[in-house]
């Protein structure tokens, strides 16, 4: 039985359950959101139905979004209606967007909030206990605004030994297919000081893997340099990174971010997710290549093979140029990995389009990918060019011959470490059979294996390959290599 909404003094028996949609940046304004609610004195539930606060932090890049939050909401009115106490929240992308059209349809959501007002979740929550149900949506945030950063928020992390850091929010592309601008809005760069202090913050709580966050996680910092390159300051090392001040140009900063972040005590392994072909620069592959820490994978998504559709997207570089930076970053990282996102059936693709990209794929040869059929998005160009959509069933056949493609390719690479000797980062045991352990390799590639032994999440093991599939690889325990040294499983902090 939910408790009161209006216990505002009585928190610390108040529970609270989230249910995350979409990206990591989603589901890291996620964590954030929980920190908060915790930091307020709620506990956390896994079952909405023990909640007295219930959270749906939103997405609105795939066509079945909004399908996907009104059956979730139709689910909460009967919970809701059993317990009126309960409080319903919609946050994130969709709520960005759709704004007054989700309290329309569900008249029972208490809070509505954006993506750039996560910092004002338990204000909005007590608002709507004393005066009834609220709909924020701000239209941008600034740098000056602490809440604009999830990660300059209290954290209620997942996992112990990795955490997500938002280096930018916000994107200056026009992709075609894209709703990002239009909810996230437009790139800006957190100060260089100020990720590395975090950065070493979660390092001294435990935290071994970090995962840099961005919409366009390369250009990150190329704001911060333009506004600083022709007066020097004395903050200018905080705001831009030391490095950057010896070549005052107005470039991306995320190379030389890689290699500070790399420079912190603790952290054993980087991560950063997701970049933009047309601005991959060969100071990150050098950068990716000499800093031992940052993982030997690169997802870097194509979207299309056809110049023309490329073009269509607004992408900004074409497929002979997507294809030479990739056998750059090759030549340049030693066995590196690289993923890929491809959208099939973008309006006006013809069977030589789709041809294209078939063949981009199979010269690529991705590790992994992440294909998708187009849907469109309201609000969107795409969304525009109804005329030209491609048939469901068209769309599908072309899909069904692209994912042999990409699986021939992937089970390639995965038998070609049958043999290798890989570190893992213990993730747990398996779902299916408890005395299997999963890790997952600096290449991002899950691998099985048995232990006799328990050994704690987080900790880092070799393990000998044996077998290979599609998604995964089997292996043999060969020795723990590094203990977990996390202390705590909740880390609260303030940027």
């Amino acid at each position: 039985m939910a408790h009161p909404a209006n216990a505002s003094l009585g928190r610390v028996t108040r529970s609270y359950a989230i249910r995350t949609f979409g990206c990591q940046m989603n589901e890291h304004d996620s964590e954030r959101i929980a920190g908060l609610l915790e930091a307020d004195g709620m506990a956390r539930v896994d079952d909405a139905a023990d909640a007295d606060v219930v959270v749906l932090n939103t997405c609105c890049i795939r066509e079945n979004a909004d399908n996907k939050l009104y059956g979730t909401l139709g689910n909460l009115k009967a919970l809701k209606d059993r317990n009126p106490g309960m409080q319903i929240a919609v946050a994130g992308c969709l709520a960005q967007k759709d704004r007054d059209l989700i309290r329309e349809k569900a008249g029972y959501v208490d809070v509505v909030f954006g993506t750039h007002n996560v910092g004002r979740a338990v204000e909005l929550l007590d608002h709507a206990a004393e005066h009834g149900p609220i709909v924020e949506i701000l239209e941008a945030a600034t740098i000056a605004d602490g809440e604009a950063f999830p990660s300059a928020l209290p954290t209620r992390r997942e996992v112990d030994h990795a955490a997500w850091v938002t280096i930018q929010i916000g994107c200056d592309n026009n992709c075609a297919f894209c709703i990002v601008p239009a909810v996230r809005g437009p790139e800006i760069s957190r100060p260089f000081g100020e990720l590395v202090d975090e950065v070493r913050r979660l390092a001294a709580d435990g935290v071994s893997e970090i995962t840099l966050l961005g919409q366009n996680v390369n250009s990150y910092g190329r704001d911060l340099a333009l506004a600083r390159r022709a007066e020097p300051s004395d903050d200018d090392p905080w705001m831009c990174g030391s490095r950057w001040t010896t070549d005052r140009r107005a470039r991306p900063l995320f190379a030389d971010l890689l290699r500070e972040v790399g420079e912190v005590d603790g952290i054993h392994r980087i991560r950063y997710t997701s970049p933009h072909p047309k601005d991959m620069r060969t100071d990150t592959f050098a950068a990716m290549a000499e800093v031992p820490e940052v993982c030997e994978h690169l997802h870097f998504p194509l979207q299309s093979g056809s110049d023309r559709v490329l073009a269509a997207m607004h992408r900004g570089y074409t497929a002979a140029r997507y294809l030479e930076k990739l056998a750059e970053a090759r030549a340049t990282i030693p066995g590196l990995a690289v993923s890929t996102d491809i959208i099939v059936g973008f309006p006006g693709e013809t069977d030589d389009d789709f041809e294209a990209t078939l063949a981009v794929a199979a010269e690529a040869q991705f590790d992994s990918a992440f294909t998708f059929i187009f849907s469109p998005r309201p609000g969107t160009e795409a969304a525009l060019m109804e005329a030209d959509f491609v048939p469901h069933a068209v769309a599908v056949a072309r899909y069904e011959r692209l994912r042999v493609v990409i699986e021939r390719s992937s089970i390639a690479a995965n038998q070609r470490r049958i043999g290798s000797i890989e570190e893992v980062t213990v993730e747990g045991p398996s779902k299916k059979d408890p005395t299997v352990l999963t890790g997952r390799t600096r290449r991002n590639v899950l691998v099985h294996f048995p232990s006799d032994r328990p050994i704690k999440v987080g900790s880092y093991a070799t393990v000998k390959v044996l077998e290979a599939s599609v998604n995964h690889l089997k292996g043999e325990l060969v020795d723990v290599t590094i203990a977990a040294r996390h202390r705590t499983r909740i880390s609260v902090s303030a940027g």
